[in-house]
């Protein structure tokens, strides 16, 4: 068994245009202050890391650790979700997701997927050279739109669509083998990677892949009504990175699911701060710890009720409180003896 680091921030919410959100040395004593002992860095912010300089300098990247351990911080992974959704992205979404393209590939769907495929690759190298043996994306979708099948999908469609994303998927996987950084997918509504059948799907795509790996985020489960502890039994294994986030889900006599067109706010299912949602944290904590899942427990925060800083202020006690010290030893130990192989044998009446 291995005790979960933490806690954790991921700093991409916080970050705005007023201090100290503005900066890496205010979020750092921020988060520090507040009593985090990592942060997961979103990798779309120059001014929290430059990711073309990280994946060509050790010399930067030794000084950007060592900026960040000097608040008593380590980096727990880099995120490229934004660029890892633009890997994949069906024409239906191309004007929404231009947001996260730079201003000069908007309406370039593809000069915009090749910039995504190369950003996320920089970013094996970066993690490399920091060190980090875990790296937090998304995989895009190219299916999202067929997800409720009405009409109904014409038989290989699916089949099809995951080849596809596989195939722009592998060279990136390879990238990050070269590397030695796991590519852990967040399993999220809207990706085509959001529950058990269709991880799997993509795991057999790419060839069973070692790369292909999970961060667990069981808010996006509870909105999907899936089982989100059984989850674990399933895939521990390949759970490489954990964002600690609570949702709830209460349906009514006129809303479900997602709550359809509604804001966040009126939705059945929704985000909350830790500790006023519905998810069962005690048990997640327990089992990633009974399988020796050797994750960082990170704190994101999306809430629609409570303000980020109350949310980030509540964060870091929630999550050390949680985390389980793993036992080196068995409680009844002390009534334990050496092993006598004859005894053993009078035991068992032999």
């Amino acid at each position: 068994m291995k005790t979960i680091k933490g806690p954790a921030v991921f700093l991409a919410q916080f970050v705005d245009n007023y201090a100290p959100f503005n900066s890496l040395d205010g979020l750092c004593k921020w988060a520090a202050d507040l009593g985090y002992k990592g942060i997961q860095i979103p990798t779309t912010e120059k001014f929290l890391i430059d990711l073309d300089k990280a994946a060509e300098s050790q010399t930067y990247c030794d000084e950007l650790k060592g900026k960040i351990n000097d608040y008593g911080l380590e980096i727990t992974e880099l995120s490229t979700h934004l660029q890892g959704q633009l890997v994949a992205v069906h024409p239906a979404y191309d004007v929404m997701f231009d947001n996260f393209a730079p201003d000069h590939l908007k309406k370039n769907p593809k000069g915009r997927t090749e910039w995504a495929i190369d950003q996320v690759k920089k970013a094996a190298v970066a993690s490399r050279r920091l060190g980090l043996k875990a790296h937090a994306t998304f995989s895009g979708s190219l299916l999202w739109h067929t997800m409720h099948p009405w009409p109904q999908r014409p038989d290989g469609l699916v089949e099809m669509g995951f080849e596809e994303l596989a195939k722009r998927w592998k060279p990136i996987l390879d990238v990050y083998d070269e590397n030695g950084v796991d590519v852990c997918y967040e399993i999220h509504p809207g990706e085509d990677l959001h529950d058990g059948d269709t991880f799997e799907r993509f795991l057999a795509a790419t060839g069973n892949h070692k790369r292909v790996n999970i961060l667990y985020d069981p808010s996006h489960f509870v909105l999907q009504q899936l089982d989100y502890i059984t989850y674990i039994d399933h895939y521990h294994e390949f759970i490489k990175a954990f964002h600690v986030k609570d949702s709830e889900f209460n349906p009514t006599g006129k809303k479900g699911a997602f709550g359809g067109y509604n804001n966040w706010r009126d939705r059945a299912g929704r985000y909350r701060s830790l500790g006023d949602g519905q998810i069962d944290f005690k048990t997640i904590f327990s089992k990633l710890t009974q399988y020796g899942c050797d994750v960082w427990a990170v704190m994101e925060w999306e809430c629609c009720i409570k303000s980020p800083e109350q949310g980030a202020r509540e964060g870091a006690p929630f999550i050390a409180n949680h985390i389980i010290e793993a036992t080196q030893k068995a409680f009844d130990d002390f009534a334990g003896d050496s092993v006598d192989e004859q005894k053993l044998k009078n035991i068992l009446g032999l």
